[in-house]
């Protein structure tokens, strides 16, 4: 499938990661060959030396009020801090804009687990009195999105994709969706994961801690996506435009280079190449463009099921005036999604 677009740009973004807040210091680390993981104790990998990419430094109540941050799951924390930010970034004066066309898409991969975990342990430990209330509404994927739209007003479309390591990717088209369909001018876009100890007992027990929840990682990445007309009419700063995206369902073995040139078409050599999910163990996409700059987010702040909305917005801070940018990602038995960007405030 390819959805061209022509009027779609990007006015805003962040990001909250192991290497803190911003895409400043994830391309100070790219820049460097360093990344932000950290060592995993023996107890919850398995004895496998494994590191993650937890995100140490982030301290909820620099963003939200105690007893606020208190009752929201980490998920959630991450998505309200990190809406706040690319809301600011973007210049977005939710007092002037009409709510009703401010929406947002999230994609999310273990959120709620912790809070299931917590919820449910309660329950076989005590029965129906032994559950807690307070956990319940946070054991969604949802609740993230969801908390998010409540702290800021946003009551425009709000949807939630769970779809493997493509879950920030299949948010942005749906997006893009919403804003081309004139249901929304402006629309938070990206993902959210959050990283637990028991998740990674499970990784290791189903012997993934080796292939793909090596070096997992939590945060959340997120962008402003705003139709060209109304940014132009508020006269916001544009940071970048979507081109166009692309997406396969499948690549069908022994011919996967048939289905890359179905997700690629004819698409030119990028400026920048970003990889996300399992593209990187891909033979067929690692040989693409060989003399492109690239980079690959999972090996600086941990792999996650929805680390593409981190990825796009460190591409979209990278990118310079006119750059052409292409975003890559794949899960491991599809779907497998290419979206084009050109950058800077001169598109």
């Amino acid at each position: 499938m390819s959805l061209p677009l022509t009027d779609i740009v990007i006015t805003g973004f962040s990001a909250v990661t192991a290497a803190g807040i911003g895409t400043d210091t994830i391309l100070e680390l790219i820049d460097s060959g360093q990344n932000a993981l950290t060592p995993v104790s023996a107890e919850h990998d398995g004895d496998q030396e494994a590191r993650w990419g937890k995100a140490l430094g982030f301290k909820a109540t620099d963003f939200i009020p105690p007893l606020k941050a208190r009752k929201l799951d980490r998920c959630s924390q991450f998505s309200v801090a990190a809406a706040g930010l690319a809301l600011k970034d973007a210049g977005v004066d939710r007092g002037v804009i009409l709510p009703e066309r401010i929406g947002i898409a999230l994609g999310c991969g273990f959120g709620g687990v912790a809070n299931s975990a917590e919820f449910l342990a309660g329950y076989f430990a005590g029965g129906a009195e032994g559950v807690s209330p307070m956990l319940f509404p946070n054991t969604v994927s949802n609740a993230a999105a969801s908390n998010a739209s409540i702290e800021y007003g946003l009551k425009g479309p709000n949807v939630t994709q769970v779809q493997r390591f493509c879950s920030a990717e299949s948010a942005f088209l749906m997006a893009c969706r919403f804003i081309a369909e004139g249901r929304a001018d402006i629309m938070l876009a990206g993902g959210v994961d959050d990283l637990t100890p028991l998740m990674l007992s499970g990784f290791a027990a189903t012997g993934q801690m080796r292939r793909y929840a090596k070096n997992f990682g939590e945060g959340c990445g997120l962008l402003v996506l705003e139709s060209a007309e109304h940014a132009a009419e508020r006269g916001a700063v544009v940071k970048g435009r979507v081109d166009d995206i692309r997406t396969v369902g499948l690549l069908l073995p022994g011919r996967e280079p048939e289905g890359v040139d179905h997700l690629l078409g004819s698409c030119a050599a990028p400026y920048l190449l970003s990889i996300s999910g399992t593209a990187d163990l891909l033979p067929t996409f690692s040989e693409l463009y060989p003399g492109t700059s690239r980079f690959y987010i999972g090996s600086v702040t941990g792999r996650s099921l929805a680390m593409g909305g981190t990825a796009m917005a460190v591409l979209l801070a990278r990118l310079q005036p006119g750059q052409r940018g292409l975003h890559l990602a794949a899960s491991p038995e599809g779907p497998y999604f290419a979206i084009s960007f050109s950058g800077g405030a001169s598109v």
